[in-house]
């Protein structure tokens, strides 16, 4: 009996010790406030912050903008210390202060240097005001005091010493932009979070909280523009009706700062049935084209501009009238240049009547126009030269065309990297084309950063990942790629880790316990996914038209450029695109420096081998491996850096609150097992090509290369 007794009161105990680990998790979360949590601190860290934030001090009437940063701060500190601070207009020890020369003229005075800030920079400094020890949030403008006020949350929860505070930002980039690819019946081309955000049904007469939401979080990154439809973009964007509803959205996104944009398709006119033609030489299309912007901005005064994809992909353009891109896009600048709005030409052309490498047909079309666009035009480069591959080079145009405006564009959806499923930390992406050298101008380091900083419109694109999803972006992860595109944008000179590590603290713990392994997994994420998916410059290996899951053997559509054999050309002989001068030459594109370094395999860098040259499978690798060995090696690695992405997340449990440790933890499983569908199919079809050994210990694909012919996704999320 007493050692029935016993046995009862030990699993009493071990009970109660489970529902005890159980309450010292964090309460649920869904996502939905992104890095915008504002949890609950305790203890010291709550009495620091209420050392520095003892009251909100802000002078006049706050204009919508001003009274956005307020509102933040009150929310934030309310959510953080249980109780909003009190505003008022007089400064004591520990208030934050927010001013411009406008609202408070005693700051023009004080030698801040805010001129050198510009329009949206700030200024957080720890100082004496009025005999008041406190901390200032300055800016030339409101919107600057916005992106203050969030910059010193930032401080706050990454745990800078609020104490001494000193920073100063101002952006790099002016137009920071996120693309949305969101169709008019809400579907997202390329969107694999839900629905599109915009419920233009509804719209203009029911504006749901969400976009004001999505202002904030973009704004707290300090984005400043949206592209509101599609780039394959439907006529009807520029009826009456739905330029009423655009303007429901401006009016939501207005106070943060952010500007809309809207994506047209050339022929709108003619399809539209208001002209004969959409030839941009035609008068007639030119004036229609006058008449809309001015209806345009009748409705949306600080209206951006248009985003433009001509003669791209079976899109209508002006080539189809023996016309230029230039034509094209310097007939739209001039119905946006009385108003200030500027038109974004995408560069991305291809057509499958060119024999040409896909790689080649951009710069060979645009280079020739350097200097015929118009002063509001920029033209809009993806990052490398084929489309959003999970590594490319450096797109060729950078740097050679210093006559036109150039932006750059990249994806944030993760269209050809595993959609939500997998985590790939694009951060890390944008950092390594942000700093890659062009060798184009007469600086000795002329990075893709400075490049774009150069130009008269500078500027950034991010395809964006957002959709109707609770967290936004389908995954937890994913919200960093959001997060870090706005803060690359702002400052592309920026660390992707140190970014990392800021969305980390914000998104779920400063705890260094929680955060190191979360910036770990997420630095070594899109490494992994490149050597389960393209290694050694292998590219364009995804599933016909979904674009998910490897199918190197696709070799059946109607456009060359279109299957993944076109790219790889791996045969008996070996594997590789070759674009020296023995092949298509596309080397010849890059400055003669970078020309030399591509154009020998010896000196071409590993991660873009196989995107230069075609390589015997013998081929001596650095690493004295052959080729074949290099290659079943890397496909291997990407695998057990998956896995070991898994181990890092399994660890945290204890520290997770248990929806989002669930729901990553689902994701990492499926991500696991398709790396390794990754691995295995790709090998299998690999080696039938090369006929040759695996390395030794290398275990062989479990299927036959048939069985992974035969799967197929009819159904897959993104097409739109």
């Amino acid at each position: 009996m007493k050692a029935m007794y016993r046995w009862l009161w030990a699993a009493l105990l071990a009970m109660a010790l489970v529902a005890t680990q159980a309450n010292a998790r964090a309460a649920d979360e869904d996502g939905y406030d992104l890095w915008l949590r504002y949890r609950p601190l305790t203890g010291a860290a709550q009495a620091a912050l209420r050392a520095h934030a003892s009251a909100l001090v802000y002078s006049g009437q706050p204009s919508p903008t001003a009274a956005a940063a307020l509102a933040e701060l009150r929310r934030a500190l309310a959510g953080m210390l249980g109780q909003a601070p009190a505003t008022g207009a007089v400064a004591q020890d520990g208030a934050l202060v927010l001013a411009t020369p406008a609202s408070m003229p005693a700051l023009s005075g004080m030698d801040l240097k805010l001129d050198a800030l510009g329009a949206e920079g700030y200024l957080l400094r720890s100082m004496r005001l009025q005999g008041r020890r406190v901390t200032l949030i300055a800016a030339n403008t409101d919107i600057g005091l916005l992106y203050g006020a969030f910059a010193w949350l930032r401080a706050q929860d990454s745990g800078a010493p609020l104490a001494n505070l000193d920073q100063r930002s101002a952006p790099a980039l002016q137009l920071r932009l996120l693309n949305h690819w969101d169709n008019l019946d809400r579907s997202v081309e390329r969107g694999y979070a839900g629905q599109s955000i915009w419920n233009w049904w509804e719209l203009p007469g029911i504006r749901a909280r969400r976009y004001t939401d999505y202002a904030r979080a973009n704004a707290s990154i300090g984005i400043n523009g949206t592209v509101l439809n599609n780039v394959n973009a439907a006529p009807e964007m520029l009826s009456p009706a739905y330029i009423a509803k655009s303007a429901a959205l401006a009016a939501a996104l207005r106070p943060y700062g952010i500007k809309v944009y809207l994506s047209v398709r050339f022929s709108t006119p003619l399809e539209l049935g208001a002209t004969k033609s959409a030839d941009p030489l035609d008068p007639a299309v030119a004036a229609w084209w006058r008449a809309k912007a001015d209806e345009i901005y009748r409705a949306i005064p600080d209206f951006g501009g248009f985003l433009v994809k001509a003669n791209s992909e079976g899109q209508p353009g002006p080539q189809d009238y023996h016309r230029s891109h230039a034509d094209g896009a310097n007939m739209l600048a001039a119905a946006l240049a009385p108003h200030g709005g500027v038109v974004m030409w995408r560069a991305f052309v291809y057509a499958d009547d060119k024999p040409t490498d896909r790689a080649k047909q951009a710069y060979d079309q645009f280079k020739p126009e350097d200097g015929h666009f118009a002063s509001n035009v920029v033209v809009q480069v993806k990052n490398g030269p084929i489309d959003f591959q999970p590594r490319e080079p450096v797109h060729p145009l950078f740097g050679a065309m210093p006559r036109t405006s150039l932006m750059m564009e990249v994806q944030i959806t993760k269209e050809y990297l595993g959609f939500a499923t997998h985590i790939a930390y694009l951060g890390s992406l944008y950092e390594e084309v942000l700093r890659s050298d062009t060798h184009t101008g007469p600086n000795a380091n002329d990075s893709v950063a400075q490049v774009l900083a150069g130009q008269r419109i500078s500027g950034m694109a991010g395809v964006s990942n957002i959709g109707s999803a609770r967290n936004w972006s389908g995954s937890h992860f994913d919200q960093a790629n959001w997060y870090a595109y706005g803060r690359l944008a702002w400052d592309p000179q920026a660390s992707a880790r140190a970014i990392a590590q800021e969305w980390a603290a914000q998104t779920f713990s400063p705890d260094a316990r929680v955060a190191g392994p979360i910036v770990d997994m997420l630095m070594m994420s899109r490494e992994a996914v490149v050597d389960y998916m393209t290694p050694l410059g292998l590219h364009h290996l995804m599933g016909t038209g979904h674009h998910y899951g490897p199918a190197p053997w696709v070799a059946d559509l109607k456009r060359p450029e279109w299957n993944p054999v076109y790219y790889h050309r791996a045969d008996h002989d070996g594997i590789g695109f070759d674009r020296g001068a023995s092949g298509s030459d596309a080397i010849a594109q890059y400055a003669p420096e970078l020309a030399r370094q591509y154009a020998d395999p010896r000196t071409t860098p590993e991660k873009y081998l196989l995107w230069f040259h075609h390589l015997p499978w013998t081929y001596r690798m650095p690493s004295g491996r052959t080729l074949w060995d290099e290659l079943v090696l890397r496909y291997d690695s990407g695998v057990a850096q998956t896995r070991a992405m898994q181990a890092r997340w399994s660890a945290l449990k204890p520290l997770i609150d248990a929806e989002r440790y669930d729901d990553v933890a689902a994701r990492l499983a499926v991500q696991v097992e398709e790396a390794q569908w990754w691995r295995d199919a790709s090998i299998a079809y690999f080696q039938s090509k090369s006929q040759l050994p695996l390395p030794p210990g290398v275990k062989p694909p479990p299927l036959p290369l048939d069985a992974y012919k035969a799967r197929s996704f009819p159904f897959a999320p993104g097409r739109g």
